[in-house]
């Protein structure tokens, strides 16, 4: 059963209740672009998890049959719990080289970019994750766990964090000793280096409280969201490259080949002593922080908050059904929400190239709708057309209104 298609709905149920709690609290939690900006990333993670989880699977499967030990029955209750809490065991340990090595850090680091933290917060997921952390949990077919377990544990495990991520929750009392909770998983989102790289755990914070990396939420250091080298963008597609970007950018750069290969594996922040010296990151004094953000209309951030909702319902109708979508559909469904979610993301930032960008991407839909029934994405009707015209002309006249609102405000 795929749990996470089922609890979307809830999410977002979840997440207008946290606004409404922010305007009964008379605090602000949420800002337009970067609520966008972490669901964008949501949105980008699972569809492309419909093309690429195959690489966890498979790995886990041919591990299963070729180096279990001995092999365990999902009839058995224990076998579910035994399986839950290893995988949570097996989870601490990826999250924690997560941030202490370059290579895993790049791709968790999507994660902890936003400089908010609420309900969206949770959502925002990387999509290259894929391509190391299936190393970390084949103790458990190593020790035999069915798939079906294995994959119904981690959905689990995913939808607990869920409820984690807010600043409406205090702490918990003696929770607080065994449980991740909203407090101290607070802790582990800060750049305060009271907080950095603590409380890894994805329920259980035994794990952290076992190898000393707890720490708890401390009223006297308040918590600052973010990373120490912040994203500065809208965009979800530079926000799973970024890291990338600067590893691959101080690799190419290296004088020694081994600096070149190593640098990946290093601990996290580690570069070349000669890159260091000639190209410096100035971070951010903490003191003086300032959360990004872009000048932005309040009709362009309902127009960009409207279109993102059509990538929502696209993201879920593929995950909806993406057991009976040929390869060539998905592929075909990614790359519309990938576009759609860059050309967003560009509008967010106000950049003097994005009402071109935006005209492009709904001109894009004219051959999406002519290809969709090709690859079988979904069948041909006159419906599809209508509903691509309707759209279209309902587009214009929202990029009219932002346009003249635009024009009037520069004059």
């Amino acid at each position: 059963m795929n749990f996470i298609l089922y609890a979307v709905p809830f999410f977002f149920v979840l997440i207008a209740v946290e606004l409404l709690a922010d305007r009964w609290r008379g605090v602000s939690h949420y800002r337009v672009a970067d609520a966008i900006n972490s669901l964008s990333t949501g949105v980008l993670s699972t569809t492309s998890g419909l093309l690429t989880k195959g690489v966890g699977l498979v790995t886990y499967a041919f591990a299963l049959e070729h180096l279990a030990v001995i092999h365990l029955s999902a009839d058995q209750a224990w076998v579910w719990v035994l399986a839950f809490v290893f995988y949570d065991f097996c989870y601490y340990w990826l999250h924690r080289l997560g941030h202490e090595r370059n290579i895993l850090w790049a791709a968790h680091s999507v994660h902890h970019q936003s400089e908010e933290y609420n309900l969206s917060t949770a959502l925002r997921q990387t999509s290259t994750g894929f391509l190391l952390s299936w190393i970390f949990y084949l103790p458990l077919a190593m020790l035999g766990v069915p798939l079906v377990v294995f994959v119904s544990v981690a959905a689990l495990n995913l939808l607990y964090q869920f409820w984690v991520h807010t600043q409406h929750i205090p702490k918990l009392g003696w929770l607080e000793w065994c449980f991740v909770t909203p407090s101290n998983h607070r802790a582990h989102h800060a750049q305060n280096p009271l907080y950095m790289d603590r409380n890894y755990g994805g329920v259980f914070i035994i794990w952290d409280r076992l190898f000393r990396t707890f720490q708890e939420e401390d009223e006297n250091e308040p918590v600052i969201f973010g990373v120490t080298t912040p994203l500065a963008s809208w965009n979800p597609l530079w926000a799973n490259l970024q890291f990338y970007a600067q590893l691959w950018a101080d690799a190419r750069r290296a004088a020694h080949w081994r600096d070149k290969l190593r640098i990946w594996f290093m601990p996290t922040g580690w570069r070349p002593a000669d890159v260091a010296a000639r190209y410096p990151l100035n971070k951010p004094d903490l003191s003086q922080f300032r959360k990004f953000e872009v000048p932005l209309d309040g009709r362009q951030q309902w127009y960009v908050a409207l279109q993102f909702c059509v990538y929502i319902a696209l993201g879920s109708y593929l995950m909806n059904l993406e057991n009976s979508l040929p390869v060539t559909a998905l592929v075909l469904g990614w790359g519309a929400v990938a576009l759609g979610l860059f050309v967003l993301g560009v509008a967010l930032e106000n950049r003097p190239w994005s009402l071109r960008l935006e005209l492009l991407r709904l001109a894009s839909n004219l051959p999406l709708v002519w290809l969709a029934p090709l690859a079988e994405l979904w069948p041909g009707s006159s419906v599809a057309w209508v509903g691509l015209l309707s759209y279209s002309l309902l587009s214009g006249i929202g990029l009219y209104c932002c346009r003249s609102r635009v024009t009037r405000l520069a004059s």
